[in-house]
């Protein structure tokens, strides 16, 4: 295969620091971006949902027949999935009363449940294995479990367990420090390691969304939902502009 068809192939981004400080941005303003519709314009959890998986849905169609990797197509793909994992996961957890323990629990299965088929379709859930557009397809159905997931884990650590929102962010970053020490100094699957540190970094930017914008007195810094999303946005696209952003090379 020649250079310019694994690059053609290649559209899931190289996984560098920067990947990681968008993706938690990125999961931040899918909780403060949710909410606005939700909450802030009254819309609902379940319109909001409607509104944002018709979004997502359209993002994933241009991701997956665009014939390169771009930046902007890939992370506004991702902001889908978080804003859309957002309001579906409020909207199982309050409105259909299943509770942030029953949604996580009932997330996390269908979660595993898309790593398991994917595993067994293609025999690895790697990044760099994602070539095609039916691996393409199965890569952001299990991040959109995943950004739906962290959202209840995120209310659940916080509310239900009781550690508020700074509490709950403290341990969703221990979390992930003590997975990254694991990438650098285990021989733990690097796959594993690397879908672990996508899942925390959900509910780790669900839980600061809520502190940016929840009331005082619920232990939020009552910002304006709208200021807060208008400033994680544009942090997002300053970093897709200030940085270079490969694809991740392909395993033949």
């Amino acid at each position: 295969m020649n250079k310019g068809t694994e690059a053609a192939l290649s559209k899931v981004p190289e996984v560098t620091l920067v990947f990681w400080i968008i993706k938690v941005f990125a999961t931040t303003l899918g909780e403060t971006g949710g909410d606005t519709l939700s909450m802030s314009m009254n819309l609902g959890y379940l319109l909001s949902t409607g509104i944002f998986a018709a979004l997502f849905l359209a993002a994933v169609v241009v991701q997956i027949r665009a014939k390169q990797f771009h930046p902007v197509i890939y992370w506004v793909t991702i902001i889908a999935t978080t804003t859309v994992g957002t309001t579906l996961a409020d909207f199982a957890d309050r409105s259909l009363g299943i509770g942030y323990a029953g949604g996580s629990i009932m997330l996390f299965g269908l979660l595993m449940l898309s790593l398991a088929i994917w595993y067994r379709t293609f025999g690895s859930v790697s990044i760099n294995t994602v070539g095609s557009a039916k691996s393409e397809l199965f890569y952001w159905v299990t991040i959109m479990f995943s950004q739906t997931l962290g959202t209840a884990l995120g209310d659940w650590t916080a509310d239900t367990a009781g550690l508020g929102y700074e509490g709950a962010a403290i341990v969703f970053s221990a979390l992930l420090v003590l997975v990254a020490a694991a990438y650098y100094r285990t021989k733990l699957s690097h796959t594993v390691l690397f879908w672990a540190a996508f899942i925390l970094t959900r509910p780790l930017g669900a839980v600061v969304g809520d502190f940016l914008d929840k009331p005082i007195h619920s232990g939020g810094l009552d910002l304006s939902r709208f200021v807060a999303s208008a400033v994680l946005l544009s942090s997002i696209a300053v970093l897709i502009a200030a940085f270079e952003h490969r694809p991740a090379k392909l395993n033949h």
